[in-house]
């Protein structure tokens, strides 16, 4: 796997797993420019905008298999066989759909709050869920990634590089941020519902 020379190993931590540093600082940079040249799009959830914003406010675009981006497909499926094979032993598809390039701003509030990425109406339901740090932590105030275990609240790190690895059925949450703009790139792996 071609990881970035300063990649750690990853770690459990509570509910997720801790990845530092997977990509490069250039990787980190081209990842953010293609999702900046992306039309990005409020996030829905199935049509309900009446009560959306309550839920979740952010903007969004998708990063599709295309030849310029085969190497950061090729990178996230060996990151997910290894992740899977060392803490969650999953039968999994695959990475099933497109990336998601999330944006957060301070201006507009924006949050997602207590929510599952796991569920029924998908053909091949999320197992592993990944969000991949793309901002510097210095950028942006609040917008924190939370995972909700027993009575307990556990805060993700916000180091810029940071790969957090978790079950789709995990609670989890982003804070409202404050100030500044909070940039992520999320992945789902796929595969049979859990028996």
């Amino acid at each position: 796997m071609l990881l970035s020379p300063l990649a750690t190993s990853p770690v459990p931590v509570g509910e997720f797993v801790q990845w530092e540093d997977v990509f490069s600082a250039a990787e980190l940079a081209a990842i953010g420019k293609y999702g900046d040249g992306l039309a990005q799009q409020k996030a829905d959830l199935s049509g309900r905008r009446a009560v959306y914003d309550t839920i979740r406010i952010t903007n969004v675009a998708w990063i599709e298999r295309r030849p310029e981006t085969a190497w950061l497909t090729a990178r996230l499926e060996q990151i997910v066989l290894r992740l899977n094979d060392q803490f969650f032993g999953y039968e999994l598809y695959g990475l099933a759909e497109s990336f998601q390039y999330t944006v957060y701003h301070g201006g507009e509030g924006g949050h997602f709050d207590w929510h599952k990425d796991h569920g029924n109406t998908r053909e091949e339901p999320r197992k592993i869920s990944l969000s991949l740090q793309l901002s510097e932590s210095a950028a942006y105030e609040g917008c924190e990634l939370e995972f909700h275990s027993g009575d307990t609240v556990q805060a993700a790190p916000k180091k810029r590089g940071t790969l957090i690895a978790f079950p789709s059925y995990v609670l989890h949450r982003v804070t409202p941020i404050v100030s500044g703009i909070r940039k992520s790139l999320v992945i789902w792996a796929a595969g049979p519902e859990f028996r």
